[in-house]
């Protein structure tokens, strides 16, 4: 819910209020609102932190906008990454279900996405591209222009508002001809010339300097390395990096080499590839994983999920001898085609070490130039400033860092210091014609977990039990009362998880036992036997005990039995 003081904005304001993405990595979503109109950028997922134990996504929080969702004329997604569209399916009824503009390929991966919510309504979907233009009601104008990422078909978007332009650039990165130079950056050039209000901009690597390596330089490292191979290759690599996997296939085919592919997320997204004309394998060029030990291991490439040492993805699975089809081997070439997100280093340590142990050769981006980032670093984004010409500044996507970074970035490129802004989730700018005013006014921004089948059942409580489960272990105790004498039926069971053995501490057992005894008898004969009051004495007086006696503090849960 927005919380305002006294209503003082102009009539002629727009406002802007991020719902994700500028204190973590994912959840990116943001919308503007002018009058009674309101376009999304954006709805996707975080995954989840050490604090979060056991929950599955982080997804925003649309309380305001499920209030207004009568003025919603518009949800623009500029790519097809999760951590920009894997929420749509959890909020799309909470939002009104409005139309979703995006280009083909996030078309195919979001229906494909949202087939697993079957009890959900069809979504209503436009497809945009490089230079297609939108009205989204009476006040908004969208004009969509190309970016080079990762995935093909990632947009930019121009927001034309009665206060001005504002520019959206997206997760995006500088691609370079054979010799060295950016290209596409004319495009850019002509949205700073009509005039840029506010641009709004990747911070990912703000703080990195440098400029993007080439594909080009990706893919030369990667041919002589599969050409050198003296068995099988196989490739590791992000399912949604769909631009690499088709550079991998194409190579594999000038080496008369087989491709085939494991992890569901990545056949999925080949797939969507092959039939939109981004990615086109001769025929008979990919084959089912059931065809593998067909061919020699020398004319065998495999293309896998699992870079980043997940447990559940292909490649740990054949790291540990549970994939069905393949099995590591002396001789395999595997290459970890990606960067380690950090908090990854354990695993991918550990599936390293897995692989390495059973003869395979291992080769990942620190060794040689085989991944290129898909996020612009310093010079890239100074260059961009100066195209662009924006009069405001405001960094997104990344941590305060990362986008504090982008901020010096701005001004080290020209944009006055005092244009520039550094936002939290959840607080609402005020944009006029001559002004950008962060106010004191916020709309709810907190996490909302996804487990299980539960969307948003998940609160801080439920969440620090999980963080005592996991820390401190628990001690169920399990004692059975005489209602009218109030004494104990039968010696009291206790039940010890994650806290201590129980039996290599039967001394301590007695003696919870021994305090259970002296907690009872100390409750007035006079009185009815309370269970909650006498839950809390066993809370409060064991748990106490087995501090001193431990300096821990697992989760006490009385079961009190009357008879």
């Amino acid at each position: 819910m927005m919380k305002t003081t006294k209503n003082t904005e102009a009539v002629e304001s727009l406002k802007f209020v991020p719902l994700g993405g500028l204190e973590e990595i994912g959840r990116n979503m943001m919308f503007f609102e002018y009058k009674d109109e309101i376009v999304i950028i954006d709805a996707g997922l975080q995954f989840p932190e050490e604090s979060t134990p056991g929950v599955d996504f982080i997804i925003p929080n649309v309380n305001y906008l499920e209030k207004n969702k009568h003025k919603i004329k518009g949800l623009i997604i500029t790519h097809a990454h999760y951590d920009h569209m894997g929420a749509i399916s959890y909020i799309i009824t909470k939002i009104g279900n409005p139309t979703i503009y995006t280009a083909a390929i996030g078309k195919e991966i979001i229906n494909k996405r949202h087939e697993e919510f079957t009890n959900l309504p069809k979504l209503r979907m436009e497809i945009v591209q490089d230079g297609s233009k939108a009205k989204m009601g009476k006040y908004f104008d969208v004009e969509f222009f190309n970016l080079d990422h990762t995935i093909p078909d990632t947009i930019g978007v121009i927001l034309k508002t009665p206060v001005g332009n504002m520019v959206h650039f997206v997760d995006f990165k500088f691609d370079y001809d054979l010799d060295g130079k950016p290209k596409g950056l004319d495009s850019y050039a002509r949205i700073g010339n009509e005039g840029v209000h506010t641009l709004f901009i990747d911070s990912t690597n703000a703080d990195q300097d440098g400029v993007s390596l080439s594909e080009r330089i990706v893919e030369k490292n990667l041919e002589k390395l599969m050409e050198a191979a003296e068995g099988r290759v196989i490739v590791s690599t992000f399912a949604s990096l769909l631009t690499r996997l088709g550079e991998i296939i194409k190579i594999a085919a000038r080496q008369k080499k087989k491709v085939f592919v494991s992890g569901y997320t990545m056949k999925t997204n080949l797939q969507i590839a092959q039939n939109l004309g981004y990615v086109k394998p001769e025929k008979g060029q990919i084959l089912p994983l059931e065809e593998l030990n067909k061919y020699k291991d020398n004319k065998v490439v495999i293309l896998c999920t699992g870079a980043q040492g997940q447990a559940n993805a292909a490649l740990m699975r054949i790291a540990n001898g549970e994939d069905r089809w393949i099995q590591a081997r002396p001789g395999d070439t595997f290459i970890l085609s990606s960067s380690i997100i950090p908090g990854n280093e354990r695993p991918v340590q550990t599936l390293k070490d897995n692989l390495c142990r059973q003869g395979a050769k291992i080769y990942q981006s620190k060794d040689i130039d085989i991944h290129a980032t898909g996020h612009a670093p310093r010079e890239e984004l100074k260059e961009v400033y100066r195209l662009i010409k924006p009069k405001f500044l405001v960094p997104v996507h990344g941590y305060y860092f990362k986008r504090a970074a982008n901020k010096e970035n701005g001004v080290a490129a020209g944009i006055p210091e005092k244009n520039a802004f550094l936002m939290d989730n959840g607080q609402v700018a005020e944009i006029t014609k001559e002004s950008f005013r962060v106010t004191d006014k916020t709309v709810d921004a907190f996490y909302v977990m996804v487990d299980g089948l539960g969307v948003g059942d998940v609160s801080d409580v439920v969440l620090r039990d999980r963080r005592i489960l996991s820390d401190e272990g628990m001690m169920v105790i399990i004692a059975t009362l005489d209602k009218e004498k109030g004494h104990f039926l039968k010696k009291p069971d206790i039940i010890s998880r994650g806290f201590i053995y129980l039996k290599d501490n039967q001394t301590m057992l007695e003696e919870i036992r021994h305090k259970l005894r002296h907690i009872v008898e100390r409750i007035p004969r006079h009185q009815p036997l309370d269970p909650d009051y006498v839950k809390s004495l066993v809370r409060d007086q064991i748990g106490t005990f087995l501090y001193n006696k431990t300096k821990r503090r697992p989760m006490i849960l009385p079961v009190i039995i009357e008879v």
